[in-house]
């Protein structure tokens, strides 16, 4: 129970805080990834905001032995890195600079109740069954 109460006060917060930030605003975060034209460096500063709130974080939590809802830390193995994790990578690239909005943003943009949030949200999950699908169907052969 304390697990759950934990992980959605986190999302409550993570939430909160891309709307505040307006790292939910498609047009915010396409001005930021526009070097060439008109960059607006705002999201930079959330950015930097972000890694200096969190940075004494890790060093406190890097000291235990185990997460508090884990029985270890994730690591990350070289052969974890592979084809489909670039591929992935890049399509996720390709899709927020397109849109200008990445997954999480999205989902907490739905608080506004914005159509095309809505819209994105649901071939968000569109796409990823039909990877899933695809992805299935490939480890038949």
């Amino acid at each position: 129970m304390l697990r759950s109460i934990c992980i959605l006060f986190s999302g409550l917060v993570f939430g909160l805080g891309l709307c505040i930030s307006q790292m939910v605003n498609p047009v915010k975060v396409l001005g930021f990834l526009d070097i060439a034209g008109k960059w607006d460096p705002s999201l930079a500063f959330v950015m930097i905001g972000a890694l200096l709130a969190a940075t004494p974080g890790f060093f406190f939590v890097l000291k235990r032995h185990a997460p508090m809802f884990a029985n270890n830390f994730p690591t990350l193995n070289e052969s974890d890195i592979d084809s489909r994790l670039i591929i992935g990578g890049l399509i996720f690239g390709c899709g927020w600079g397109l849109v200008g909005l990445c997954p999480g943003p999205a989902i907490a943009s739905i608080a506004y109740g914005l159509p095309s949030s809505l819209i994105f949200v649901a071939a968000l999950v569109a796409g990823v069954s039909l990877a899933n699908s695809f992805t299935r169907a490939l480890r038949k052969f």
